[in-house]
């Protein structure tokens, strides 16, 4: 699966957890505030620079199916400028 969105919120684990990053993305391209969301999540990872709340990420990668969410596991992304 491949896409672009907006980081609406990230989840850190504590310290003493495996590290495991998770984004929660929303899909805003046609209608910003009402897109699918979707959860992109990073193994092995406690945080990647330039992912934020409000960053536009191109994404591509497997899709599953997690309590009935759409996830995305390691997906490979790139950071997009943000428009004006």
């Amino acid at each position: 699966m491949a896409g672009e969105g907006t980081v609406r919120s990230l989840t850190f684990v504590p310290a003493d957890a495996t590290p495991q990053l998770t984004a929660m993305l929303e899909d805003d391209r046609h209608r910003p505030g009402h897109g699918r969301a979707l959860r992109l999540v990073w193994l092995g990872r406690r945080r990647i620079s330039g992912i934020a709340a409000g960053t536009r990420l191109r994404f591509s990668g497997m899709l599953a199916h997690e309590n009935a969410m759409p996830t995305v596991y390691n997906p490979r992304y790139e950071i997009l400028a943000q428009e004006d």
